[in-house]
């Protein structure tokens, strides 16, 4: 593949980093031409393996002076397409940033690289009584910058919120290689509330590459109940009937009969294979406060129509119970050749209508849909099997999917929860917003990045791919787009 890039350009890249920092082999290459949506792929010019904040700095002010586009990536783990490589542009990955510069024990806080794997900041920590909240599935290899970009959740948390509540301050370079503080390391900080801005930005607006988070004490008692549902409906109810009961559980996940079968076989996690549905419902705290919210759990979960209720006999079972539904993806790899795995989020008490309507979208397009989600907070992951080796496979897929995202719009709800948009639901961004939304985040975008420079051709669709997506701004259910008529 003949590269589109300067040579004078390639060789200042060699200068600033180091040959050995510079990959630019193809075979070398094709290690960072997707994330792990593989359907979407595509081969870099030149990925480059900094070390040092000064190097990103060098880095974004040499691709700015040359207007080259320019991908940060971190594990490579996202789901959405959001690290796919500008095709005459270069990948910064992250990695070799993977240093815990330092754990404040007093203040709670870890100050880390964004190359920084999220369990690793947890593991750090235990020595102080302290740990990481945000636990995304693929905690043990995702990092704390991927994090930060896509503003990742995990199964804690309905209780203890996503990244962007358990991240204090970021240090983020600008295109032009500033270097910006955002937050602070209280608990409010001065001026616009551009934390929270960045958190979630997919790399649009500038590259991480220090943060400083919150730790919170490990909890002296947590307990688990594994509950057990005749259908997904009752199971979806019951979420929504222990929320409004007053209980805030710490973990409150939901999977079918299809991922309790399929998981079982990989995990041996115990689970009951003849259920329609499980909950794992995690409770934490003080030993009194746990011990009563479980008694009025079970009372809530047996109205609800539970058909079996275990508490966690130990620790290493309460560890068996949440394995498995950590394992809940690998595991259905083993029993189809793809999955595509959807990210919308609802509101609890459309739990048991939106699963309902999956299983007909299911139905109608022939295709197997397997629920596994954060039921708590309302954010779905319905993993639709297909096999890419067979035409037409993965349109029904894709089409699958863009009808559960429409769904949850139509609900009320959103077309991502933890995965972000990426290059896997820039259409589906214009059922979300208006003309006039969109208008505003390509502004804000342009303050940051005008030369659209930083992940470009992502999350923000442009008003032409909308009017020809035929999508605009579903309200009530209906679907138009009359605000396409003032552009």
């Amino acid at each position: 593949m003949p590269s589109l890039l300067n040579k004078y350009f390639v060789e200042q890249c060699k200068t600033l980093l180091g040959k050995d920092n510079i990959i630019t082999d193809p075979e070398a290459l094709r290690v960072y031409e997707c994330d792990a949506l593989v359907a979407l792929r595509s081969l870099p010019q030149l990925v480059a393996l900094p070390e040092t904040l000064e190097q990103v700095q060098a880095l974004l002010r040499l691709c700015y002076r040359y207007k080259v586009p320019v991908v940060a990536r971190g594990a490579g783990t996202g789901l959405a397409g959001g690290v796919l490589p500008a095709p005459d542009g270069i990948v910064i990955g992250l990695s070799r940033m993977q240093q815990i510069l330092a754990i404040d024990p007093l203040n709670r806080t870890a100050r880390v690289q964004p190359g920084v794997r999220n369990l690793a900041i947890s593991e750090a920590a235990k020595a102080y009584g302290l740990y990481y909240a945000p636990d995304p599935s693929s905690q043990i290899a995702c990092t704390i910058g991927g994090n930060i970009a896509e503003n990742s959740g995990g199964v804690h948390c309905l209780k203890y919120g996503l990244t962007v509540h358990n991240v204090l301050e970021i240090n983020m370079v600008t295109v032009e290689g500033e270097l910006l503080t955002l937050g602070g390391s209280g608990l409010a900080a001065p001026g616009y509330g551009l934390l929270a801005l960045a958190i979630g930005s997919e790399g649009l607006l500038g590259i991480v590459v220090e943060a400083t988070v919150r730790l919170l004490p490990c909890p002296p008692c947590t307990q688990v109940l594994l509950v057990a549902f005749d259908s997904v409906e009752q199971a979806g109810n019951a979420v929504a009937a222990i929320v409004a009961g007053g209980l805030i559980p710490a973990g409150l996940e939901l999977m079918d009969n299809a991922a309790i079968r399929v998981t079982e076989a990989f995990v041996h996690a115990n689970y009951p294979v003849e259920a329609e549905a499980i909950l794992l419902c995690e409770f934490d705290g003080l030993f009194e406060q746990v011990e009563t919210d479980i008694v009025m759990a079970q009372s809530i979960l047996t109205a609800s129509g539970a058909s079996e209720i275990r508490i966690a006999r130990d620790t290493n079972e309460r560890k068996l119970f949440w394995a498995g539904r950590k394992a809940a993806f690998p595991a259905v790899g083993r029993i189809s050749a793809d999955y595509y795995c959807m990210d919308g989020t609802i509101p609890r008490k459309h739990l048991a209508e939106v699963l309902r309507r999956i299983s007909e979208f299911s139905r109608e397009l022939d295709l197997q849909v397997v629920n596994v989600f954060h039921a708590g907070d309302g954010n779905l992951h319905p993993l639709i099997l297909y096999d890419a080796g067979k035409p037409g496979d993965y349109d029904k897929a894709e089409k699958l999917g863009g009808q559960i995202l429409e769904l949850c719009v139509q609900v009320g709800g959103t077309i991502t929860g933890e995965h972000g948009v990426g290059m896997e639901k820039l259409n589906y961004m214009c059922v979300q917003f208006s003309a006039a939304e969109l208008g505003q985040f390509e502004r804000l975008k342009t303050a940051f990045d005008a030369n659209n420079l930083l992940n470009p051709g992502k999350v923000i669709p442009s008003l032409h791919r909308c009017a020809e997506f035929g999508r605009m701004h579903v309200h009530g259910g209906r679907m138009s787009h009359p605000d396409l008529e003032r552009f």
